[in-house]
């Protein structure tokens, strides 16, 4: 009889345990009550997961770095800000908003074991601006634990920092005004072209020029964001305007024209760290289910991006 009080009592132990663990996930709780639970169960809750899955890679190098974020109850993401449809702050409101603000809510509630609408709604994600100059010192010194930002994946820049599977492909592309007579690459000798700062177009317009045998010898003048070099455009202060077509596609109106050159097809990458490997194995398997399952798809629809 003592033999089975001591079993049943140990199974009702079991169980008790079992009930706290569950009450741990990220919807459920915030982050210090799931700390208090979990430290009830496991002298190593230090070492507790919100989710079973958030780091691919069960090494202690590679699990510290989403641990870490976990612990700091936010994931610090580098995002444009004057990009309409992929990463623009709302005037109104204040809030980021586009489809790469979404893709890190995405990825955010992969890590925190939750939704990426619960994400949003417990502001799991502090998003901060940033431009092709800036994106990559923020990431080295850690500012921000991804950059998500229409970064383009080369392979000089992999060697610098991890970047996930592609999740859209865009080419550079040039906008001019419709009174300007420009209607093609071989109109711009002597023309000034407005590029981003720390961005690649002048080297790979270039070597478009080469690839199709245009003689023309453009001049350069580099702005530190989209919207002053739109303006210069506006103003006639510059001849074109000449970043990544999705980009150029949110400042197009009713007097601008995208000219049909495209080149440098490139491709757009989840940028992390170097040294954070499990955080990136992390990102690029959230990036690989949202294409299998064609959810990216189904984003890039519903910001109307082609």
């Amino acid at each position: 009889m003592k033999k089975n009080i001591a079993k049943t009592g140990s199974l009702i132990m079991a169980a008790a345990l079992t009930l706290s663990a569950a009450l741990t996930g990220c919807g459920s709780s915030d982050s210090k009550t799931e700390t208090t639970v979990a430290a009830t169960t496991a002298k190593d809750a230090a070492d507790a997961k919100t989710d079973g899955t958030a780091d691919s890679d069960s090494s202690g190098d590679a699990s510290a770095d989403v641990q870490k974020i976990k612990d700091a109850g936010v994931l610090k993401v580098g995002t444009k800000v004057d990009v309409p449809k992929f990463g623009l702050q709302n005037t109104a409101t204040g809030e980021m908003e586009g489809f790469e603000v979404d893709l890190a809510y995405e990825i955010a509630g992969k890590i925190f074991g939750c939704t990426a609408a619960e994400a949003k709604e417990k502001k799991l994600v502090a998003f901060q601006g940033v431009t092709a100059k800036t994106r990559g010192p923020l990431l080295d010194n850690g500012e921000v634990d991804l950059v998500i930002a229409t970064y383009t994946i080369t392979e000089e820049r992999k060697e610098s920092w991890n970047f996930s599977d592609p999740y859209y492909t865009d080419a550079v592309g040039l906008l001019v005004l419709k009174d300007s007579g420009i209607t093609s690459c071989a109109d711009l000798d002597g023309k000034i072209i407005a590029v981003s700062q720390g961005s690649t177009t002048k080297k790979v317009f270039q070597e478009y020029l080469d690839e199709q045998g245009i003689d023309v010898k453009p001049e350069f003048e580099e702005f530190d964001g989209y919207p002053s070099m739109a303006a210069a455009l506006s103003a006639k202060n510059v001849d074109v305007f000449s970043v990544d077509r999705a980009i150029l596609a949110g400042y197009n109106d009713d007097t601008t024209i995208i000219l049909e050159d495209r080149f440098a097809e490139q491709d757009y990458g989840v940028a992390s760290k170097l040294d954070n490997k499990g955080l990136a194995a992390l990102v690029n398997e959230v990036v690989t289910d949202l294409k299998s399952s064609g959810t990216i798809d189904q984003m890039l629809k519903d910001w109307g991006i082609e």
